[in-house]
C-alpha cells in the first residue's frame, strides 16, 4: 500500500451500539448492606475492633459510595473502620502516593466517615508450600480485622482460575510493593493463589466483598465472601465477570484505534484482553481478536503520566509520549517484570500522520476496504466507529447510530470522530 503524507484515504464509517446485558444494582448501599447481613458479619464485629476496610487502585464505579456502605455498617455494628490501601506498587509505590489514589476516588475521610492508613511497611509471612515469600501490609496485620473489596474481573496478565478479585487483593494489593513484586518473580497464576492462603491463615480477614460491574461499567453484583470460600467463590464470580464484560465484536481488523489509554481503564492502560495482546513472555497470547495495527492517541490526565501498556500499541503520538513520567511508570512496570509493555512505540506528529502510518502499513489492504474500529478507550466499548467492511459483517448484531461519514481531523491534525 505504501504511505506519503497527506495522500490517505478512508473507508466510511458507522457509529455502532453494542447489545449488552444492562443487569445492574439499583440501592448500592442496601445491597451491601444485606450481603454483610447475610453472610453474618455482625456477628464478627466486637465493640471497639478497629477493622481495615481495603481500597485498590482500579477504577471501580461506585466505589467511593461502596466503601462508605461497609465503613457505615461496621460504625453501626460498633465496630471502628478504617481505609486501607491495597495497591500493591501503585501510586508510584509510596504511601503518600496510595492515599491521593484513594482520594482521586472520591474515598476522602470526610466522605467515608473514618481515617486513611497509608502505609507501604509489610511483614513476612511463611512461604507457601512451593518456597513463594509471603508479604502481607503491615497495617492489615496490625489491625482487629480486615473487609477485603474488590472488583472481580479477568485479569490483563493471566488466566487462571482466580484472576483480579479478592484474591489477588490479598496477595498483591495488601503485599504492597514487596509483595507484588514478589508475586511476579513467581508467577502471577500460580502466586496469587498459594499466597492468598497462608495470607488467609494468618491475617486478620473477616470478611470479603466482591464486586462484578456489568458491560457498562455499572455494579452489576456485590457478594460478601467468607474467609474460608475466598477462592472458590472468587473463581465463580469470575465466571459471572467474563459473562458480561465488554468485548470487540470481531475476531480480526487491520487497525484499531484507540483515543484514550490510562490506567482508570485498565492496570495496562488498554485492556489485554479487548485488543488481544499480552506481550509477555511464556504466556500465550490471547486467540482473538486478531490485529494489524493498534494505534493509541492520548494518555489519560488521570493516569498523572503513567503510560504502563504503551508497548502494546504498534503506533502513538509524539504529544503522549511527551507526557509520559517515566519514572511513575517504571516503578510500575519494573514490579511487573513485563518490560515489553513500558517501550515507546513509533510516534508521529499528530494523530492524523499515526493513522495514516498505521493504513499505509497493511500491505496489500485497501485502505478503502480496510476493515477498522475506533474505540474511546477499552473499558467502554458499548459503542463504537467501524469502517464499512465491518459494519456489513455485525450488522444484524447491532444498532445503528449513524453512519456513511469518514474521519476528520482539525488544523492540528486531532481526531474529531
Amino acid at each position: 500500500m505504501g504511505y506519503t503524507k497527506g495522500t490517505m484515504t478512508y473507508p466510511p464509517f458507522y457509529r455502532i451500539k453494542q447489545r449488552f446485558s444492562e443487569e445492574a444494582i439499583g440501592d448500592i448501599p442496601s445491597e451491601v448492606f444485606a450481603q454483610l447481613d447475610q453472610a453474618g458479619m455482625k456477628e464478627k464485629i466486637k465493640p471497639g475492633m478497629e477493622i481495615g476496610v481495603t481500597c485498590g487502585s482500579r477504577g471501580i464505579h461506585h466505589i467511593a459510595l461502596i466503601l462508605k456502605a461497609v465503613c457505615d455498617y461496621i460504625r453501626q455494628a460498633g465496630g471502628q473502620p478504617f481505609i486501607l490501601p491495597a495497591m500493591g506498587s501503585h501510586g508510584g509505590a509510596t504511601a503518600e502516593g496510595q492515599a491521593h489514589v484513594c482520594e482521586k476516588f472520591g474515598v476522602t475521610e470526610d466522605y467515608v466517615g473514618c481515617p486513611i492508613r497509608s502505609s507501604m511497611e509489610v511483614v513476612q509471612l511463611p512461604a507457601t508450600p512451593e518456597g513463594i515469600p509471603v508479604y502481607v501490609s503491615k497495617t492489615a496485620m496490625e489491625a482487629d480485622g480486615v473487609v477485603v473489596v474488590n472488583r472481580v474481573k479477568p485479569h490483563t496478565d493471566f488466566t487462571a482460575q482466580n484472576e483480579s478479585g479478592v484474591v489477588k487483593m490479598l496477595s498483591v494489593g495488601l503485599g504492597k510493593q514487596k509483595g507484588a513484586s514478589t508475586m511476579h518473580d513467581y508467577g502471577l497464576g500460580r502466586a496469587i493463589p498459594a499466597a492468598a492462603k497462608v495470607i488467609l491463615a494468618h491475617a486478620p480477614i473477616l470478611m470479603g466483598l466482591g464486586l462484578v460491574e456489568n458491560a457498562k461499567d455499572e455494579t452489576a453484583i456485590i457478594q460478601a465472601i467468607l474467609p474460608e470460600q475466598f477462592l472458590a467463590e472468587d473463581a465463580a464470580l469470575l465466571q459471572k465477570s467474563y459473562a458480561l464484560v465488554p468485548k470487540l465484536p470481531v475476531k480480526d481488523l487491520d487497525v484499531l484505534v484507540v483515543k484514550e489509554m490510562g490506567k482508570q481503564y485498565s492496570g495496562t492502560g488498554m485492556d489485554t484482553k479487548v485488543i488481544g495482546r499480552m506481550k509477555i513472555l511464556g504466556e500465550a497470547e490471547p486467540d482473538s481478536p486478531q490485529i494489524k495495527k493498534i494505534v493509541v492517541l492520548r494518555l489519560s490526565k488521570d493516569s498523572y503520566g503513567n503510560a504502563l501498556g504503551i508497548g502494546l500499541a504498534d503506533l502513538t503520538v509524539k504529544k503522549l509520549v511527551d507526557e509520559i513520567d517515566y519514572e511513575a511508570m517504571y516503578s510500575n512496570l519494573i514490579t511487573t517484570t513485563f518490560l515489553e509493555r513500558g517501550k515507546v512505540p513509533v510516534h508521529l506528529a499528530t494523530e492524523q500522520e499515526a493513522i495514516d502510518v498505521a493504513f499505509g502499513t497493511l500491505g496489500a489492504v485497501e485502505a478503502e476496504k480496510a476493515r477498522v474500529m475506533v474505540i474511546e478507550n477499552t473499558l467502554h466499548i458499548g459503542t463504537l466507529l467501524v469502517s464499512e467492511a465491518v459494519y456489513e459483517e455485525i450488522k444484524d448484531q447491532v444498532d445503528l447510530v449513524e453512519g456513511g461519514f469518514s474521519f476528520a481531523f482539525d488544523e492540528a491534525g486531532r481526531l474529531q470522530l
